[in-house]
């Protein structure tokens, strides 16, 4: 009697099915933490009782937490991997979630905020790098990319909707833990579901290597000039969208927006609008993004578009120009930069420091949002709501000109 070959396994999933599960991790994951910071924002400061100064001390706190990690959690995830890299990140947030519904004190919801930050720069350049290496189809990663930012879209406003209901069934606090909950579970389908078969361990002298793949992610960030261009674009274009951010409900406000209750209805529907605008401009210009040519080409006219934006939102005399100057730029613009960056900084990253690479970008991402929206957050008290917006919109200026430039100087590639 002769031994048959052994049982075969389950089979591997292929490209497709993990570009499927990829985007379906995508929309989940936008599902919970946009549903959660909607119940958080107005838990911190309804219910908890956050002063304004607190309130604005948290995104502070963020900021620098993520300037700090983003580039050694990125190193991590190009020497551990990817996937322990996102693994951690659930673990993290959905920690930060939980303790946030547990807490009332300004304290503790600080440190809860900031573990929330530093748990997405375990996150940030991971998911994309895991994605080009497993799925490994790098003549479409550019449609998986906008892909993901578009079911991110679709995702926040399901989350919104979703939360928004919940949190008005049971109370806040529940409603904040629920996600966390989730988050934690959806953490463990990641675990499951999400192989990495094409990614090398480093397994001795890991602290050598990781300084290794940090210098030479340092390199590629400032020696490719391409690089170093998406570099500043990123810190001006974030720093001109977060104070945007903070400031344009307050402009709205100005132009007519209700204050009480309608307001609020009327607000969240121009936020449903925006991620819906959003997501059908990236499906809209996915596939011109496969070449250096399109991405430079759509670069310039996201920043263009968030320049007349914040300009005419700056100056509009009525609500209606008001509202459709806010689609421009927080549903078009922005969505925009930040696809188009991230399809243009993978597809120039190595490899090996793929994910290193990526938190470089975060990292100006985060510079950007301290340091430029610091700036007109100090003047903004004596230019006013209008003005400081059109002094925002002329960073998307600036990031609309460095493309040309560099593509003067040349963009060589770092080795």
């Amino acid at each position: 009697m002769t031994r048959g070959a052994p049982p075969a396994g389950p089979p591997r999933p292929g490209p497709d099915l993990l570009a499927r599960r990829f985007l379906v991790w995508n929309f989940l994951r936008a599902v919970l933490h946009n549903g959660w910071w909607l119940v958080t924002s107005l838990y911190m400061a309804v219910d908890a009782g956050l002063s304004p100064a607190q309130l604005l001390t948290v995104p502070v706190a963020q900021g620098v937490a993520a300037l700090l990690f983003e580039v050694p959690a990125g190193v991590l995830a190009d020497t551990v991997g990817r996937k322990a890299s996102l693994v951690t990140s659930h673990v993290v947030m959905a920690a930060a979630m939980i303790l946030t519904g547990l807490s009332a004190g300004f304290l503790p919801l600080l440190l809860a905020q900031v573990l929330w930050g530093i748990a997405w720069t375990f996150a940030t350049g991971s998911d994309v790098a895991w994605a080009t290496d497993e799925i490994d189809r790098p003549d479409r990663i550019h449609l998986l990319i906008a892909a993901q930012g578009r079911w991110q879209m679709i995702g926040s406003g399901a989350g919104i909707v979703a939360f928004g209901a919940l949190a008005a069934i049971v109370d806040r606090p529940a409603a904040i833990a629920a996600a966390g909950a989730a988050m934690l579970a959806l953490g463990v389908w990641f675990a499951a579901a999400f192989p990495e078969r094409n990614f090398t361990r480093v397994r001795a002298d890991r602290l050598k290597a990781a300084l290794g793949i940090a210098r030479k992610g340092a390199r590629a960030a400032l020696g490719d000039r391409t690089l170093l261009m998406l570099v500043w674009v990123t810190a001006l274009v974030n720093g001109a969208a977060d104070s945007f951010g903070r400031i344009y409900p307050v402009r709205l406000a100005e132009l007519g927006l209700p204050r009480d209750t309608g307001g609020t209805v009327w607000f969240t529907a121009v936020g449903l609008a925006g991620y819906a605008t959003a997501a059908l401009a990236l499906a809209a210009v996915q596939r011109r993004l496969g070449s250096d040519r399109g991405t430079r080409r759509w670069l310039v006219l996201a920043c263009l578009t968030g320049l007349a934006g914040l300009t005419l939102l700056g100056l509009a005399p009525t609500l209606a120009l008001g509202v459709a100057a806010v689609l421009a730029a927080n549903g078009v613009a922005m969505p925009l930069v930040r696809t188009v960056t991230t399809i243009w900084v993978n597809r120039r990253a190595h490899g090996d420091v793929r994910a290193t690479t990526h938190s470089f970008l975060a990292q100006a991402e985060s510079s950007g949002e301290i340091v430029c929206a610091g700036v007109l957050a100090a003047v903004t008290g004596t230019a006013g709501t209008g003005l400081t917006l059109v002094m925002a919109g002329s960073l998307f200026a600036v990031g609309a000109a460095l493309p040309g430039r560099s593509r003067k100087r040349g963009g060589t590639r770092a080795g």
